[in-house]
């Protein structure tokens, strides 16, 4: 008895983590680096939804890239530096990460 019940929670552990694999596998879009240009900056001031309390807001750029045959656009938030180093028209390199933006750099 002993026996087939550990057979039993072997075979259950073994589709459990097949199971995980397969899901993580579909699960994040994984790092991409994208070749893009500013459309626009946004700033929401201190104080409005979400914003910070330090008296800078918040900063936001918006990407715009080809993916394929359609125009993609990204808007993520920034820090106050690259919202005044990258304006509108900058040709910049994202990295991502699942759609997490994780670096900035000018691409010329």
């Amino acid at each position: 008895m002993r026996h087939r019940t550990g057979i039993a929670l072997l075979v259950l552990l073994a589709l459990t983590l097949a199971a995980c694999a397969s899901g993580r596998k579909n699960s994040g879009l994984g790092v991409r680096v994208l070749d893009c240009v500013v459309v626009q900056r946004e700033r929401e001031a201190s104080g409005q939804g979400g914003a910070r309390y330090d008296g800078t807001g918040n900063h936001y750029l918006v990407f715009e890239t080809r993916e394929g045959e359609a125009t993609a656009r990204y808007r993520f938030q920034v820090t106050r530096q690259q919202w005044f180093r990258f304006v509108e028209g900058s040709r910049v390199r994202i990295t991502l990460n699942n759609n997490i933006l994780q670096d900035i750099r000018p691409n010329e």
